[in-house]
């Protein structure tokens, strides 16, 4: 049990305590400079059940708390066996390829890093999964001094149905789950009922789970194809991640019912905005419309910004069908080749889509910013709006060079991080839809357009630069990394890649979307209601120092990475270098990710105190919960208000969205291990991402893909690793290998159900020689940037 954490629950269940907020908490305890561990610790321990929310977001003792006390979690290091009893740890338990286990005590902060977890042995695992929430009993002590774990009760399995390659041997129907899951074939009763044939991929429901003692035992229940057949890869993560297949009937009734009541009459309650001139922009292939922008400027010369969402509450309304499938499913889902919509296309590419020269239902946030673009004020209402025209972000970028606003031939970008989870920006348009590149020249964008729609984008351009600056100046901060996207054929075949490109069109939306975003959530905390915030925590301190010693001993000179103002300069100086790549996953990896929840935590990344999504209800959930707050408080009537409710809520739309994430990586990695099995020998140029004492991590440059160079297949000569400068070095030569460094290499081998890719090492590439020059720069504490900020990433607007 933590320190903080006594004194926490000690404190709270005083006779003389009276409930406060986390903030009243930290201050009466004397810990104010550490509030935002305060708030994290409360926020664990509410969710363990040791305390508990009132009103207002205060903070209550639960019954027996005393009792509370004594049965915390252990604490994250365990290195003392508790007493008594106490040696009993519950957690989320993950199983590596060996068969040996890592359990994370419930309970236990992200923060807490791999120090926290309790080493289980595969004898000790019992049939235990990656991801089953288990009961373990702490025994004896490892070789590092911390007390390793038996597996003595499976609470809760993570899933009961596993996708894998079907295969007979000595007579007996076996399965191989892909992945690692589990380390032996799955022996299946009787595969005839299905007709499935040797090499087909299946879904499978186990019956019996695998153990050190004895083999699983389970049952198919889909037969997906043959393995490697156009089609197959896709519905194999679609059944491995558990994600959403048709809608149920009575939410399609719903939809039709709505369609069939739809008038596109202006109705009362609703502001008429039908006359503005209102556009929207959006990639060429998108096929729902859930934003459009207005720009005027009011007699004052202050700007007058209309962001206008679909209004999808009107067309779901709570506890229907529709209501409970929306929320079950959380957000929209895009795979490489299919999209998993979260409501049915009968709302969300016709009846909710903004539309050109329709009139379309909008819940609209007007806002007044001054000439410099400092807030005034904002205003929240459900409108009836017209687009004069949809456009493309190719069209935009070419009216802005043909305006002389942008270079034509210089179409700056700055493509958004890697999917390994949202964790810096909020991005302009999301990946629900296709992001394209930038085309051949569009002539005659320019004289294709009213004189209202032109001076619009005008107008519209020259804000946006104004707001990103002031974003910049307070400290917002923007990750820079070049990304690739594979290209796929009509059957979903990798047939190449290419690099997504973001262009000052993708900034304007971009600004809007975080200026509604905010100018929503003031609102709504202004009037003291509990809402889904989307929170981006402090990092750790202690990792943005493990941060600094890493970019240094990269030879690039940088201090004090806490503040903000470096980190930015130094993820400015690294761009174009070779190093770029692992630099930007290291700041990636020193971030908390961000999720949803009613706390009060700000959000780090885009230096805001108050921010939530407001601009995509049809996608994901959390946006649809904030209408109906808007609607509420604009017609005085009383929401729920629950704290708890609301945890819950941005827990269960937390999860469902990393669910997506994963589900997308995990489809791209296999798509390209498919694409690259016959390719053995293709020679491909690369970057090393990773260091470890027992090989090289290579990400492909013309195609995104991650293998692996064990160091026994270096023959030139014998290598040893030296942590400290994240190297392996040669001992008689002296050829060194370190993070960062452009190699060519060979795919050597392939094994797509292990979703593993080897590659061997042929060369080193031109460009290597600049990434063993230590960068001459130094990042001195309290100086701001001057260096124009980098483009935006398109996520999570």
């Amino acid at each position: 049990m933590s320190d903080l954490t006594t004194t926490i629950l000690a404190y709270v269940n005083e006779p003389s305590y009276r409930p406060g907020k986390p903030r009243i908490i930290a201050k009466n305890l004397g810990l104010e400079e550490r509030r935002d561990e305060v708030k994290a610790a409360i926020k664990q321990l509410i969710k363990s059940g040791q305390l508990a929310y009132g009103a207002q977001h205060h903070v209550l003792p639960v019954a027996d708390g005393h009792a509370a006390i004594e049965n915390v979690v252990v604490s994250a290091a365990v290195r003392e066996k508790p007493k008594n009893d106490h040696n009993h740890v519950t957690g989320t338990l993950r199983r590596v390829s060996s068969g040996d286990g890592y359990v994370r005590p419930t309970g236990t902060l992200a923060s807490a890093g791999r120090d926290a977890d309790i080493y289980v042995a595969a004898k000790n695992a019992g049939d235990s999964a990656s991801g089953d929430i288990v009961r373990v009993r702490l025994e004896k002590r490892g070789r590092m001094g911390k007390f390793e774990g038996r597996v003595i009760d499976v609470i809760e399995r993570a899933t009961n149905r596993f996708v894998g390659t079907y295969f007979e041997q000595a007579g007996m129907g076996l399965v191989q789950v892909d992945g690692k899951v589990f380390t032996s074939a799955i022996f299946v009763g009787d595969p005839g009922a299905k007709g499935v044939q040797p090499d087909d991929k299946v879904v499978i429901e186990l019956v019996r789970f695998p153990s050190h003692s004895r083999d699983g035992e389970g049952v198919i229940t889909e037969v997906l194809g043959k393995r490697g057949q156009a089609g197959v890869d896709t519905m194999s993560i679609i059944y491995e991640f558990g994600l959403p297949g048709d809608f149920a009937e009575d939410t399609l009734e719903g939809s039709r019912r709505q369609a069939t009541q739809f008038d596109e009459a202006v109705v009362d309650g609703r502001q008429d905005l039908t006359g503005e001139v209102i556009v929207t922009i959006d990639p060429v292939d998108a096929r729902d419309f859930d934003d459009a922008i207005s720009l005027t400027r009011a007699e004052n010369g202050h700007w007058l910004l209309g962001v206008h969402i679909a209004d999808v509450s009107h067309f779901v309304q709570e506890k229907t069908p529709l209501d409970r499938e929306a929320y079950d499913r959380a957000t929209s889902v895009y795979l490489p080749d299919r999209v998993i919509p979260m409501l049915p296309e009968i709302i969300s590419n016709n009846l909710a889509s903004l539309q050109p020269h329709k009139v379309r239902y909008a819940m609209t946030c007007r806002i007044e910013l001054t000439t410099e673009g400092t807030f005034v004020g904002a205003d929240v209402y459900k409108s009836a709006i017209k687009s004069r025209r949809r456009f493309t972000y190719e069209e935009v970028d070419e009216f802005l060079a043909e305006k002389g606003l942008v270079k034509a031939s210089a179409v700056s970008h700055l493509p958004p991080p890697p999917s390994a989870g949202e964790r810096l920006g909020e991005g302009a348009k999301s990946r629900r839809k296709t992001t394209t590149t930038v085309s051949a020249k569009t002539t005659g964008v320019v004289a294709s357009l009213t004189h209202e729609v032109d001076a619009l984008l005008g107008r519209m351009h020259e804000l946006a630069m104004i707001l990103r600056a002031r974003r910049f100046t307070r400290g917002a901060l923007e990750l820079s990394m070049p990304e690739l996207k594979i290209d796929l054929d009509k059957d979903g075949r990798v047939v190449g890649a290419h690099k997504e490109v973001q262009t000052e069109s993708h900034q304007i939306i971009e600004e809007f979307m975080l200026a509604a975003n905010e100018a929503v959530a003031e609102r709504l905390a202004r009037a003291g209601l509990i809402f889904l915030r989307r929170v981006h925590g402090n990092p750790d301190p202690r990792k943005l120092k493990l941060l600094t010693q890493f970019v240094q001993e990269l030879g690039v000179e940088a201090e004090n990475l806490e503040n903000r103002f470096e980190l930015q300069k130094l993820l400015d100086a690294m761009k174009g270098d070779p190093r770029e790549h692992a630099v930007n996953f290291a700041v990636l990896r020193s971030m908390q990710r961000a999720i949803y929840s009613p706390e009060e935590e700000g959000h780090y990344a885009l230096a805001s105190d108050c921010y939530c999504h407001f601009t995509s209800p049809i996608r994901r959930y959390p946006d649809l919960t904030i209408h109906r707050l808007l609607e509420a408080l604009n017609t005085s009537r009383k929401p729920v208000q629950s704290m708890e409710l609301y945890l819950q809520m941005g827990d269960h739309c937390s999860e469902r969205e990393q669910r997506a994430t994963n589900a997308e990586r995990e489809l791209n990695k296999v798509k390209l291990l498919n694409y690259l099995s016959d390719k053995i020998g293709m020679e491909l140029q690369g970057v090393i991402t990773g260091v470890e004492n027992f090989g090289l991590f290579i990400t492909g440059v013309e195609l995104p893909a991650e293998g692996f160079v064990h160091i026994t297949a270096l023959s030139d000569d014998y290598y040893r690793f030296e942590r400290s400068s994240h190297t392996i070095s040669g001992f008689r030569s002296g050829n060194q290998y370190r993070l960062g460094d452009a190699v060519r290499v060979a795919v050597a081998a392939v094994d797509v159900d292990a979703r593993e890719l080897d590659f061997r090492l042929v060369g080193r590439a031109a460009s290597t020689q600049a990434a063993t020059r230590p960068t001459k720069r130094t990042a001195k504490a309290g100086r701001s940037s001057t260096k124009k900020p980098g483009k935006p990433r398109k996520r999570g607007r």
